[in-house]
């Protein structure tokens, strides 16, 4: 007896498939894009079948069945449409049925873009462009005319995303958590400069959280950071280790309100950032080089000996630098009781100032906002390109291990590496 075995699937080598079209549209002369081009009758294809595999499911039957001849239901022709796609405008094809009833997914009725180009559209405002500038750009590039309006609806429908994203729960503890700020500029009335805060936690796998941004008119006090830690604990986060911050008036005494045990520690980043400010950038290699041991240094004793290193070779021409170091001594110093592996998770500036400099980048191509929410959506969209996941997430540290023994040990019986993520 004899057993006849049905044919494996042949896998589609897209790259052959790829060579062959590419040859025979150049051997009739067609272009690989622009209209009428090869990309163009491809989607053009694509789109057209998955609409009539729609349409027969939705039926019941395929095309030119005789099941469509019982009078019921069945295809009544076709509309032209065009859809802006991310290669250009196509114009498709789309089946209609004789009581309108067919509602497809592909192209959806009174659908004109696909969603890429949504997402093109949202990663140019995360880069600061204005709604004129995106419009004028998917003009250029894709030769499709889109209004300021529709560019401003694409836009104003993450919203409700930042507003879900906003709210959404966090992890129990984290290690650390810093509060940093960025300064907009918001036209109420008249421009004026507003901060706007970001606080950033790094979880017990070492990534860097974005746990939610908040608009401040610069007067802020402890009322104000009350309300924004009580929310984030709110939000699942009963435990945090330290709490890095930096001359925010009433945050600290807040951070110990809502977390007894939190360890408040001035930010040796501010710190570094505040110094160059008085330095002439010619000199911020030299500077940076003779900082480094006093933040570096093993005991207080060894950070203020190369304190008056440091003193002395810079106090005659920046004086200003020696009084910022001066007056922030008391509190920078409980930074050099850590182990030197929790130390670079708190002065790690690459994930702190990578998010700042694309902040300020969409912020200084914008200009000014209208209002406190535009300003919020576009660093959503910022934050929201940061992480393919849309969670603003992503890796702190590359040598995470040994920082987390550390912490577990200076902070021993309160992390539990457990996420709601």
């Amino acid at each position: 007896m004899s057993e006849t075995l049905d044919p494996m699937p042949t896998r589609i080598d897209h790259q052959q498939l790829a060579a062959e079209l590419v040859a025979k549209a150049r051997a009739e002369g067609v272009d690989l894009v622009g209209p009428g081009g090869l990309l163009a009758g491809l989607t053009k294809s694509v789109l057209e079948t998955a609409l009539e595999a729609e349409m027969s499911q939705h039926l019941g039957y395929d095309k030119h069945d005789s099941v469509g001849r019982d009078g019921g239901n069945a295809r009544n022709g076709t509309r032209t449409k065009t859809v802006l796609t991310e290669i250009g405008p196509v114009g498709i094809e789309v089946s209609r049925d004789r009581d309108a009833s067919f509602e497809p997914v592909m192209v959806r009725k009174r659908q004109c873009r696909l969603n890429g180009i949504d997402q093109i559209v949202l990663s140019l405002a995360a880069r600061g462009l204005t709604t004129g500038e995106i419009a004028a750009h998917v003009g250029e590039v894709y030769g499709a005319t889109v209004s300021k309006d529709t560019i401003s609806r694409i836009t104003d429908k993450v919203v409700a995303e930042m507003t879900e994203w906003r709210n959404r729960p966090l992890d129990r503890v984290y290690p650390v958590i810093f509060v940093d700020a960025v300064v907009v500029k918001v036209r109420d009335g008249q421009v004026a400069n507003r901060p706007f805060y970001a606080a950033v936690g790094v979880t017990v796998h070492g990534e860097r959280d974005i746990l939610g941004l908040w608009a401040g008119d610069g007067h802020e006090g402890t009322k104000f950071w009350l309300q924004i830690l009580t929310e984030i604990k709110n939000r699942g986060v009963e435990d945090v280790c330290i709490a890095v911050c930096d001359g925010l008036t009433g945050l600290p005494d807040s951070i110990t309100a809502v977390w007894p045990l939190v360890t408040v520690q001035a930010c040796v980043i501010h710190l570094l950032r505040n110094t160059f400010r008085y330095a002439g950038r010619q000199d911020w290699e030299k500077i940076s080089k003779d900082l480094k041991p006093i933040y570096t240094a093993p005991t207080v004793a060894s950070a203020a000996a190369c304190f008056a290193e440091f003193t002395e070779t810079w106090g005659d021409r920046y004086p200003a630098i020696i009084r910022l170091w001066r007056n922030a001594w008391e509190e920078f110093i409980p930074f050099l009781d850590y182990d030197v592996e929790i130390r670079k998770v708190i002065c790690t500036t690459n994930a702190i100032e990578s998010l700042n400099a694309r902040y300020r980048r969409a912020v200084r191509a914008r200009g000014h906002f209208p209002s406190d929410e535009a300003a919020l959506t576009c660093l959503y969209l910022v934050t929201r390109s940061l992480d393919p996941t849309g969670r603003g997430r992503a890796r702190w540290i590359i040598r995470w291990k040994p920082a987390l023994n550390a912490l577990a040990i200076t902070f021993e019986g309160r992390l539990t590496p457990t996420t709601t993520n």
